[in-house]
């Protein structure tokens, strides 16, 4: 599904270029779609349903990668929900899109698939790698002279957030993992709660 489109499925924008539709167009897509509310939208399942939804698209996730990755953050101590939104958020891909090295998340898997990235030192082109804390990731030597790099300011601009478990080097195109991601540094509107609650039935 287009990214604009499941944006306005999900009535949340799951991309940057997404916004400024979703100002102009809301609603569900499709014919009918904004003449009203779906049947049991607001029952308890449906709710948790488009929670968990709007989670998967917004990190990019196949359904059974994400149920996979949720049920695995459930198994875990502590608190399942935010477990999962950790385990989102260390994902190699996204870490990328974090430090403000790609304008969204899709450009960032992109840009990893393509192995423009080094994971301390190695060349890399999987975007679900899991980063731990020590980790480094730097762009490869050669790729610093892409001309997408060479942009980075005018194509990616720094972001106004950066979560405090990174430690940006933005003129070398690199970061260090110094930590754990935390709750508040999800900076977008999610419920986690109802993830848990979706998978947990």
């Amino acid at each position: 599904m287009p990214v604009v489109k499941a944006s306005r499925r999900e009535n949340f924008a799951l991309h940057p270029k997404a916004h400024k539709y979703l100002i102009k167009k809301s609603g569900i897509p499709g014919q009918h779609g904004g003449n009203g509310r779906r049947p049991g939208a607001n029952n308890q399942y449906t709710i948790q349903l488009r929670e968990k939804q709007k989670i998967r698209r917004l990190y990019g996730l196949l359904e059974k990668q994400f149920a996979n990755l949720v049920k695995k953050a459930i198994r875990q101590p502590g608190a399942a929900g935010e477990n999962a939104l950790s385990m989102l958020e260390r994902r190699l891909d996204n870490a990328v899109y974090r430090a403000g090295f790609a304008s969204s998340r899709r450009s960032a898997r992109q840009l990893v698939s393509h192995k423009h990235f080094t994971l301390n030192g190695r060349r890399v082109n999987i975007g679900s790698i899991m980063l731990r804390e020590g980790d480094a990731v730097a762009v490869h030597k050669k790729s610093g002279k892409n001309a997408y790099f060479k942009s980075l300011n005018d194509r990616s601009p720094a972001p106004t957030q950066l979560p405090g478990w990174l430690s940006v080097d933005r003129a070398k195109v690199a970061f260090q993992v110094t930590g754990k991601p935390a709750r508040e540094d999800v900076f977008e509107e999610i419920n986690e709660q109802l993830l848990v609650e979706y998978y947990s039935r």
